[in-house]
């Protein structure tokens, strides 16, 4: 029997007298705790010690580090340049969908490994999954031959990249130590540098409908996030993106991906089109390849096309039918007015409970359920005007989402306010604009 280097009493009191723990006892901890060594409640500890004291950037980089290295490391062998894309999570957040088959018609190759959804956050493999025939599931030589053919591969991760993460985010959901931004950072990038592209962008969202709820924090993350793949080595850029208002149209699994099939096809809700080309721009210009305008490219239809292969190549049919719900029902508007806001979390929750989302990760989903908000901020309405379609395979759940998209739209009477009065504005709050703010190495 080995005699274990450190106890994890000492390590638990050296981070909650609120030391700085050393590159050893950090190795020693992720690996002694994936081995069972160091147990639930003595991880528990110091995740909420952490979530406490903090760490800086340096152990930070050293506990990803140490979580990578608890598993294997994808070693891509695509001949274009590699690069990966990664969202915090929002509502209406089906970015990866359109952008995964632009990227790779731009001509890098894009190893998207994603999951599944969780409370009001959907999950781009449970959208990709309301597609008949696809498979989320790839091995690795998989993985590799679809990069080499097709340029872009969306599957789900194998169990073997940091095995740590897996087991620390499940103690975490459970012990009030979820928001702890080095544990939220490294847990993201832990996963990401194990999946082997050498280069990132990460879509940090911020607003009611984001994990991150102010710029403050979401900047804190962002930074954090930047450091961690500086000190791996993995070119890194953050774009700071507004999530208080859905993405698009669409709210759902097969919604969303009838949405971002039409943006492919050149349509498609304009915030969502925004997104989509500025994640792009970043991911090139990691790539090398700045010079490539993503907005002709998806003018041109390549982008469309790359996303049958890609579809295709997983199994699916990008030509069959979406599942579409059993019931559908229409919220309309009870009166007239300018729809000032549109609460993202609110509307998460309420497609959430019609199906699209899960409370467990081992909850099924309904492929078709979701909705679609056919009023935006900025937006005029009249009395009986069509505001949200709620679709459910599940007609009892429509009450319990209807009084939450109830309360997440906001809208204002302003039949005595003219478009040139100064109150105006204050009235009417659209959206300006996706993109808030970019962080990097090279940040502009």
């Amino acid at each position: 029997m080995s005699v274990e280097p450190f106890a994890a009493v000492d390590v638990i009191r050296t981070k909650r007298d609120g030391a700085r723990l050393t590159d050893a006892q950090i190795d020693w901890v992720i690996d002694a705790y994936t081995r069972g060594v160091v147990g639930d409640e003595q991880m528990a500890a110091l995740a909420m010690a952490v979530f406490l004291r903090g760490m800086d950037a340096e152990e930070t980089a050293r506990w990803t580090g140490a979580m990578i290295d608890s598993g294997e490391r994808l070693t891509l062998r695509c001949s274009r340049p590699t690069v990966d894309k990664h969202s915090t999570g929002g509502v209406g957040d089906k970015i990866t969908l359109p952008l995964a088959p632009l990227v790779a018609a731009c001509g890098a190759a894009v190893p998207q490994l994603s999951g599944r959804g969780l409370g009001h956050t959907g999950g781009t493999l449970d959208k990709l999954e309301s597609i008949p025939g696809w498979r989320a599931e790839l091995s690795a030589d998989e993985i590799d031959r679809q990069l080499e053919d097709v340029g872009a591969v969306v599957c789900a991760a194998t169990p073997t990249l940091a095995p740590a993460d897996r087991k620390l985010y499940a103690l975490r959901d459970v012990t009030a130590t979820v928001e702890a931004v080095p544990l939220i950072a490294s847990s993201i990038m832990s996963k990401k540098i194990a999946e082997g592209a050498g280069r990132l962008v990460l879509d940090v969202k911020v607003g009611s409908g984001a994990f991150m709820k102010t710029r403050d924090q979401a900047r804190e993350l962002a930074e954090r996030l930047v450091a961690i793949g500086a000190a791996h080595d993995v070119a890194t850029t953050a774009l700071l993106t507004d999530m208080s208002t859905p993405l698009g149209v669409a709210v759902g699994n097969a919604v969303e991906v009838a949405e971002s099939v039409e943006v492919l096809q050149g349509g498609g809700p304009a915030d969502v089109v925004e997104l989509t080309l500025a994640l792009a721009r970043e991911m090139l210009a990691l790539a090398g390849l700045g010079d490539v305008d993503p907005e002709r490219v998806l003018a041109s239809g390549q982008a469309y096309e790359t996303w049958c292969r890609m579809i295709a190549a997983q199994g699916g049919d990008p030509e069959a039918p979406l599942p579409t719900a059993q019931h559908v029902q229409v919220i309309e508007a009870r009166e007239s007015g300018v729809v000032a806001g549109l609460d993202a979390y609110g509307v998460g929750v309420a497609a959430w409970r019609l199906g699209a989302g899960r409370a467990r990760k081992s909850d099924p989903v309904q492929a078709a359920a979701g909705v679609r908000c056919l009023a935006k901020p900025g937006d005029r309405v009249e009395r009986g005007q069509p505001l949200f379609e709620l679709h459910t395979d599940t007609p009892e759940a429509v009450a319990a989402a209807e009084p939450l998209l109830d309360a997440a739209l906001v809208l204002k009477d302003v039949t005595d306010i003219s478009p040139g009065d100064a109150d105006a504005p204050a009235a009417v709050e659209a959206r300006e604009g996706v993109v808030l703010e970019r962080w990097g190495h090279d940040r502009r």
